[in-house]
Protein backbone atom coordinates (compact mmCIF):
# COMPACT_ATOMS: atom_id res chain seq x y z
CA UNK A 1 0.00 0.00 0.00
CA UNK A 2 1.01 3.27 -0.61
CA UNK A 3 2.35 5.71 2.34
CA UNK A 4 0.29 8.70 0.81
CA UNK A 5 -2.25 9.50 3.09
CA UNK A 6 -4.90 10.36 0.65
CA UNK A 7 -5.87 8.76 -2.56
CA UNK A 8 -3.12 8.48 -5.09
CA UNK A 9 -3.53 9.18 -9.06
CA UNK A 10 -0.85 7.53 -11.67
CA UNK A 11 0.01 10.20 -14.69
CA UNK A 12 1.95 8.60 -17.26
CA UNK A 13 3.83 10.67 -19.27
CA UNK A 14 4.19 13.35 -16.43
CA UNK A 15 7.81 14.95 -16.80
CA UNK A 16 6.23 15.84 -20.58
CA UNK A 17 4.17 18.80 -21.22
CA UNK A 18 1.13 18.15 -20.49
CA UNK A 19 1.82 16.08 -18.15
CA UNK A 20 3.84 18.67 -15.69
CA UNK A 21 0.90 21.45 -16.38
CA UNK A 22 -1.29 18.79 -14.81
CA UNK A 23 0.71 17.33 -11.89
CA UNK A 24 1.68 21.43 -10.80
CA UNK A 25 -2.05 22.09 -10.86
CA UNK A 26 -3.07 18.96 -8.73
CA UNK A 27 -0.25 19.35 -6.66
CA UNK A 28 -1.23 23.22 -5.62
CA UNK A 29 -4.79 21.83 -4.81
CA UNK A 30 -3.73 19.32 -2.21
CA UNK A 31 -6.28 17.23 -2.84
CA UNK A 32 -4.78 14.10 -4.67
CA UNK A 33 -0.96 12.27 -4.35
CA UNK A 34 0.86 11.78 -7.21
CA UNK A 35 2.48 8.99 -8.94
CA UNK A 36 4.61 10.11 -11.86
CA UNK A 37 5.26 6.96 -14.40
CA UNK A 38 7.66 8.35 -17.32
CA UNK A 39 9.77 6.53 -19.11
CA UNK A 40 12.29 10.00 -19.51
CA UNK A 41 12.67 9.77 -23.32
CA UNK A 42 14.25 13.23 -24.64
CA UNK A 43 10.81 15.25 -24.34
CA UNK A 44 10.35 14.24 -20.80
CA UNK A 45 12.15 16.80 -18.61
CA UNK A 46 11.37 16.70 -14.75
CA UNK A 47 12.65 20.54 -14.27
CA UNK A 48 9.64 20.93 -15.22
CA UNK A 49 8.30 19.62 -11.89
CA UNK A 50 11.04 21.68 -9.89
CA UNK A 51 8.73 23.43 -8.30
CA UNK A 52 6.78 20.17 -7.05
CA UNK A 53 9.60 17.53 -6.55
CA UNK A 54 9.91 17.58 -3.16
CA UNK A 55 6.58 17.50 -2.01
CA UNK A 56 5.20 15.08 -0.27
CA UNK A 57 2.17 14.60 -2.12
CA UNK A 58 4.21 13.80 -5.46
CA UNK A 59 6.47 10.54 -6.22
CA UNK A 60 8.14 9.78 -9.78
CA UNK A 61 9.44 6.99 -11.10
CA UNK A 62 11.03 6.00 -14.44
CA UNK A 63 8.78 3.17 -16.14
CA UNK A 64 8.38 2.28 -19.47
CA UNK A 65 4.85 1.72 -19.87
CA UNK A 66 5.44 -1.34 -21.87
CA UNK A 67 6.78 -3.15 -18.96
CA UNK A 68 4.34 -4.89 -17.09
CA UNK A 69 5.85 -6.20 -14.12
CA UNK A 70 6.96 -2.83 -13.00
CA UNK A 71 3.33 -1.80 -13.48
CA UNK A 72 1.81 -4.67 -11.39
CA UNK A 73 4.46 -3.31 -8.97
CA UNK A 74 3.39 -0.26 -8.58
CA UNK A 75 -0.58 -0.74 -8.62
CA UNK A 76 -0.01 -3.11 -5.69
CA UNK A 77 2.22 -0.65 -4.00
CA UNK A 78 0.17 2.35 -4.38
CA UNK A 79 -3.44 1.30 -4.94
CA UNK A 80 -4.64 4.22 -6.98
CA UNK A 81 -7.95 5.36 -7.33
CA UNK A 82 -7.05 6.15 -11.24
CA UNK A 83 -5.15 6.53 -14.23
CA UNK A 84 -4.60 9.34 -16.46
CA UNK A 85 -3.07 8.57 -19.09
CA UNK A 86 -0.92 11.01 -20.77
CA UNK A 87 2.61 8.64 -22.06
CA UNK A 88 3.06 9.10 -25.93
CA UNK A 89 5.32 9.99 -28.22
CA UNK A 90 3.88 12.95 -29.98
CA UNK A 91 5.78 15.39 -32.79
CA UNK A 92 4.56 14.17 -36.53
CA UNK A 93 7.38 15.26 -37.75
CA UNK A 94 9.55 12.70 -35.41
CA UNK A 95 6.56 10.21 -36.35
CA UNK A 96 7.40 10.15 -40.40
CA UNK A 97 11.01 9.31 -40.40
CA UNK A 98 10.70 7.10 -37.25
CA UNK A 99 7.41 5.53 -36.96
CA UNK A 100 8.64 2.62 -34.68
CA UNK A 101 8.58 4.50 -31.31
CA UNK A 102 5.31 5.86 -32.36
CA UNK A 103 3.92 1.84 -32.88
CA UNK A 104 5.85 0.43 -29.42
CA UNK A 105 4.30 3.50 -27.17
CA UNK A 106 1.26 4.44 -28.27
CA UNK A 107 -0.04 0.97 -29.47
CA UNK A 108 1.65 -1.67 -27.35
CA UNK A 109 2.08 1.11 -24.27
CA UNK A 110 -1.45 1.39 -23.99
CA UNK A 111 -2.54 -2.20 -24.42
CA UNK A 112 0.30 -2.63 -21.61
CA UNK A 113 -0.75 0.02 -18.80
CA UNK A 114 -5.15 -1.19 -20.26
CA UNK A 115 -4.01 -4.74 -19.10
CA UNK A 116 -2.55 -4.01 -16.15
CA UNK A 117 -4.67 -1.40 -15.15
CA UNK A 118 -7.77 -3.91 -15.60
CA UNK A 119 -5.98 -6.73 -13.50
CA UNK A 120 -5.78 -4.23 -10.97
CA UNK A 121 -9.41 -2.84 -10.95
CA UNK A 122 -10.96 -6.56 -11.20
CA UNK A 123 -9.20 -7.26 -7.59
CA UNK A 124 -10.70 -4.05 -5.98
CA UNK A 125 -14.00 -4.33 -4.59
CA UNK A 126 -16.92 -1.65 -3.13
CA UNK A 127 -16.71 1.88 -3.89
CA UNK A 128 -12.85 1.52 -5.36
CA UNK A 129 -14.41 -0.87 -7.94
CA UNK A 130 -17.23 1.59 -8.60
CA UNK A 131 -15.38 4.80 -8.68
CA UNK A 132 -11.89 3.74 -10.50
CA UNK A 133 -11.24 5.57 -13.89
CA UNK A 134 -8.90 4.76 -16.79
CA UNK A 135 -8.99 8.34 -18.21
CA UNK A 136 -7.04 8.33 -21.99
CA UNK A 137 -5.61 11.62 -23.25
CA UNK A 138 -5.70 11.67 -26.92
CA UNK A 139 -5.36 14.13 -29.58
CA UNK A 140 -7.94 16.18 -32.44
CA UNK A 141 -5.30 14.40 -35.20
CA UNK A 142 -7.10 11.10 -34.90
CA UNK A 143 -9.93 12.68 -36.99
CA UNK A 144 -8.05 13.46 -40.03
CA UNK A 145 -8.51 16.80 -41.55
CA UNK A 146 -11.62 19.47 -41.88
CA UNK A 147 -12.15 21.47 -45.04
CA UNK A 148 -12.53 25.19 -44.87
CA UNK A 149 -15.60 24.74 -42.46
CA UNK A 150 -16.90 22.62 -39.69
CA UNK A 151 -15.41 21.21 -36.34
CA UNK A 152 -14.73 18.20 -35.05
CA UNK A 153 -17.15 16.49 -32.78
CA UNK A 154 -17.27 13.92 -30.17
CA UNK A 155 -19.21 11.58 -33.56
CA UNK A 156 -16.67 12.46 -35.81
CA UNK A 157 -15.40 9.32 -37.59
CA UNK A 158 -11.40 8.44 -37.47
CA UNK A 159 -9.52 9.41 -40.62
CA UNK A 160 -5.42 9.48 -38.79
CA UNK A 161 -3.22 10.41 -41.69
CA UNK A 162 -0.04 10.51 -40.12
CA UNK A 163 1.91 7.65 -38.30
CA UNK A 164 1.40 9.81 -35.33
CA UNK A 165 -2.23 9.93 -35.44
CA UNK A 166 -2.85 6.55 -36.75
CA UNK A 167 -0.71 5.37 -33.48
CA UNK A 168 -2.90 7.47 -31.36
CA UNK A 169 -6.01 6.74 -33.13
CA UNK A 170 -5.06 2.49 -31.97
CA UNK A 171 -4.31 3.67 -28.56
CA UNK A 172 -8.66 5.30 -28.46
CA UNK A 173 -9.69 2.43 -30.21
CA UNK A 174 -7.79 -0.26 -27.66
CA UNK A 175 -8.94 2.08 -24.72
CA UNK A 176 -13.05 2.46 -25.84
CA UNK A 177 -12.81 -1.68 -26.70
CA UNK A 178 -11.64 -2.73 -23.37
CA UNK A 179 -13.95 -1.01 -21.35
CA UNK A 180 -17.12 -2.53 -24.08
CA UNK A 181 -15.49 -6.07 -24.18
CA UNK A 182 -14.28 -6.29 -20.44
CA UNK A 183 -15.91 -2.95 -18.48
CA UNK A 184 -12.91 -1.70 -17.30
CA UNK A 185 -14.26 2.23 -16.26
CA UNK A 186 -12.52 4.75 -18.97
CA UNK A 187 -12.99 8.15 -20.06
CA UNK A 188 -11.21 9.90 -22.98
CA UNK A 189 -10.41 13.21 -24.22
CA UNK A 190 -9.34 14.57 -27.60
CA UNK A 191 -7.46 17.96 -27.61
CA UNK A 192 -6.65 20.82 -29.96
CA UNK A 193 -3.05 21.86 -30.23
CA UNK A 194 -1.20 22.78 -26.93
CA UNK A 195 1.06 26.05 -26.28
CA UNK A 196 2.36 27.39 -22.52
CA UNK A 197 5.54 27.30 -20.62
CA UNK A 198 7.41 24.32 -20.69
CA UNK A 199 7.16 22.97 -23.86
CA UNK A 200 9.67 21.19 -25.88
CA UNK A 201 11.17 23.41 -28.42
CA UNK A 202 11.05 20.95 -31.39
CA UNK A 203 6.72 22.45 -31.45
CA UNK A 204 5.48 25.49 -33.74
CA UNK A 205 5.96 28.48 -31.08
CA UNK A 206 8.68 27.61 -28.20
CA UNK A 207 10.53 26.69 -31.64
CA UNK A 208 9.71 30.04 -33.44
CA UNK A 209 10.64 31.85 -30.22
CA UNK A 210 14.21 30.56 -29.46
CA UNK A 211 14.73 31.02 -33.65
CA UNK A 212 13.41 34.64 -33.35
CA UNK A 213 15.68 35.48 -30.65
CA UNK A 214 18.50 33.41 -30.86
CA UNK A 215 18.88 35.67 -34.68
CA UNK A 216 18.13 32.12 -37.02
CA UNK A 217 15.55 32.03 -39.51
CA UNK A 218 11.77 31.38 -38.50
CA UNK A 219 10.95 27.64 -41.18
CA UNK A 220 6.98 28.23 -42.41
CA UNK A 221 5.84 24.76 -43.79
CA UNK A 222 4.53 25.57 -47.50
CA UNK A 223 2.20 28.79 -47.88
CA UNK A 224 1.57 28.91 -44.03
CA UNK A 225 -2.15 28.37 -44.37
CA UNK A 226 -2.45 25.61 -42.37
CA UNK A 227 -4.98 26.05 -39.71
CA UNK A 228 -4.95 25.10 -35.67
CA UNK A 229 -6.58 25.39 -32.78
CA UNK A 230 -5.12 26.14 -30.09
CA UNK A 231 -5.67 25.16 -26.45
CA UNK A 232 -3.43 27.19 -23.38
CA UNK A 233 -2.17 23.72 -21.48
CA UNK A 234 -3.49 24.77 -18.32
CA UNK A 235 -6.63 25.65 -19.41
CA UNK A 236 -6.04 22.10 -20.70
CA UNK A 237 -4.91 20.67 -17.85
CA UNK A 238 -8.12 22.14 -15.63
CA UNK A 239 -10.44 20.27 -18.14
CA UNK A 240 -8.72 17.17 -17.92
CA UNK A 241 -9.33 17.73 -13.94
CA UNK A 242 -12.89 17.78 -14.80
CA UNK A 243 -13.47 15.07 -16.94
CA UNK A 244 -10.98 12.66 -14.61
CA UNK A 245 -13.46 13.79 -11.40
CA UNK A 246 -17.09 14.01 -12.85
CA UNK A 247 -17.27 12.34 -16.36
CA UNK A 248 -19.43 8.83 -16.38
CA UNK A 249 -17.75 5.99 -16.96
CA UNK A 250 -17.77 5.58 -21.40
CA UNK A 251 -18.11 9.09 -22.20
CA UNK A 252 -15.66 11.06 -24.74
CA UNK A 253 -15.34 14.90 -24.49
CA UNK A 254 -13.72 17.07 -26.97
CA UNK A 255 -11.19 20.09 -25.35
CA UNK A 256 -10.27 23.02 -27.87
CA UNK A 257 -9.45 26.50 -27.12
CA UNK A 258 -11.74 27.86 -29.44
CA UNK A 259 -8.39 29.49 -31.55
CA UNK A 260 -8.13 28.83 -35.11
CA UNK A 261 -5.26 30.20 -36.40
CA UNK A 262 -3.21 29.72 -39.37
CA UNK A 263 0.18 28.99 -38.52
CA UNK A 264 1.17 32.00 -40.58
CA UNK A 265 -1.04 33.95 -37.81
CA UNK A 266 0.58 32.56 -35.03
CA UNK A 267 4.42 33.60 -36.28
CA UNK A 268 3.26 36.34 -37.19
CA UNK A 269 1.41 37.08 -33.79
CA UNK A 270 4.73 35.70 -32.12
CA UNK A 271 6.65 37.99 -33.96
CA UNK A 272 4.39 41.28 -33.47
CA UNK A 273 4.99 40.50 -29.68
CA UNK A 274 9.00 39.94 -29.90
CA UNK A 275 9.04 43.08 -31.75
CA UNK A 276 7.37 44.57 -28.41
CA UNK A 277 9.06 42.69 -25.82
CA UNK A 278 12.57 41.97 -26.60
CA UNK A 279 13.24 44.12 -30.34
CA UNK A 280 16.19 43.56 -32.20
CA UNK A 281 19.04 45.50 -31.91
CA UNK A 282 19.13 46.47 -35.46
CA UNK A 283 15.22 47.92 -35.45
CA UNK A 284 14.11 45.42 -37.68
CA UNK A 285 11.24 43.70 -37.17
CA UNK A 286 11.38 39.78 -36.09
CA UNK A 287 9.47 39.01 -39.29
CA UNK A 288 12.32 39.49 -41.28
CA UNK A 289 13.48 36.19 -40.44
CA UNK A 290 10.43 34.30 -41.68
CA UNK A 291 11.48 31.77 -44.53
CA UNK A 292 8.90 29.04 -46.37
CA UNK A 293 9.74 25.33 -46.66
CA UNK A 294 8.64 22.56 -48.88
CA UNK A 295 5.34 20.92 -46.89
CA UNK A 296 5.52 18.32 -45.18
CA UNK A 297 4.32 15.40 -46.25
CA UNK A 298 0.53 14.67 -45.53
CA UNK A 299 0.43 17.47 -43.31
CA UNK A 300 -3.57 18.14 -42.74
CA UNK A 301 -4.94 21.21 -43.81
CA UNK A 302 -7.45 22.29 -41.11
CA UNK A 303 -8.14 21.19 -37.41
CA UNK A 304 -10.72 22.86 -35.38
CA UNK A 305 -12.76 21.41 -32.17
CA UNK A 306 -16.27 21.61 -30.94
CA UNK A 307 -15.91 21.85 -27.20
CA UNK A 308 -19.30 22.59 -26.72
CA UNK A 309 -20.03 19.43 -24.96
CA UNK A 310 -17.56 19.91 -22.19
CA UNK A 311 -19.11 23.63 -21.54
CA UNK A 312 -22.47 22.50 -21.42
CA UNK A 313 -22.14 19.57 -19.59
CA UNK A 314 -19.01 20.10 -17.04
CA UNK A 315 -18.85 23.66 -17.35
CA UNK A 316 -15.41 24.26 -18.37
CA UNK A 317 -14.74 27.16 -20.84
CA UNK A 318 -11.11 27.80 -21.71
CA UNK A 319 -9.82 30.95 -19.03
CA UNK A 320 -7.18 32.36 -21.83
CA UNK A 321 -7.76 33.81 -25.01
CA UNK A 322 -5.39 33.53 -27.74
CA UNK A 323 -3.94 37.03 -27.35
CA UNK A 324 -3.83 36.66 -23.87
CA UNK A 325 -2.29 32.87 -23.61
CA UNK A 326 0.50 33.46 -26.02
CA UNK A 327 1.65 36.57 -24.41
CA UNK A 328 2.16 34.73 -21.00
CA UNK A 329 4.01 32.48 -23.17
CA UNK A 330 6.12 34.31 -25.09
CA UNK A 331 6.96 36.58 -21.38
CA UNK A 332 7.47 33.09 -19.81
CA UNK A 333 9.91 32.27 -22.29
CA UNK A 334 11.92 35.51 -22.05
CA UNK A 335 12.12 34.87 -18.56
CA UNK A 336 13.66 31.43 -18.29
CA UNK A 337 16.26 31.34 -20.69
CA UNK A 338 18.12 29.00 -18.58
CA UNK A 339 15.21 26.12 -18.91
CA UNK A 340 15.86 27.23 -22.99
CA UNK A 341 18.87 26.78 -23.22
CA UNK A 342 19.39 23.28 -20.92
CA UNK A 343 16.48 21.81 -23.39
CA UNK A 344 18.68 22.88 -26.36
CA UNK A 345 21.91 21.42 -24.78
CA UNK A 346 20.65 18.33 -23.36
CA UNK A 347 21.84 19.36 -20.12
CA UNK A 348 17.88 18.96 -19.18
CA UNK A 349 18.67 15.17 -19.10
CA UNK A 350 21.05 15.33 -16.29
CA UNK A 351 18.82 16.88 -13.81
CA UNK A 352 16.92 13.96 -12.50
CA UNK A 353 20.52 12.40 -11.17
CA UNK A 354 22.29 15.86 -10.16
CA UNK A 355 18.97 17.64 -8.55
CA UNK A 356 16.13 15.18 -7.59
CA UNK A 357 17.44 11.63 -7.81
CA UNK A 358 14.39 8.58 -8.98
CA UNK A 359 12.20 7.65 -6.60
CA UNK A 360 9.86 4.41 -7.32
Amino acid sequence: MSNFPAPSIFITGGAGFIGSALIRLLIGQGKWHIVNIDKLTYAGNLESLASVADHPNYRFTQIDICNRAALDKLFAEHSPAGVIHLAAESHVDRSIHGPGDFIQTNINGTFTLLEAARAYWLNLTGSAKDNFRFHHVSTDEVFGSLGDTGLFTEENSYQPNSPYSASKAASDHLVRAWHHTYGLPTVMTNCSNNYGPFQFPEKLIPLMIHNAISGKSLPIYGLGDNVRDWLEVDDHARALQLVFEQSAVGETWNIGGNNEKTNLQVVDTLCALLDKLQPRTDGLSYTTQKINVADRPGHDKRYAIDASKIQRELGWKPVETFATGLEKTVRWYLENSQWVSNVISGEYRHWVSKNYGERS
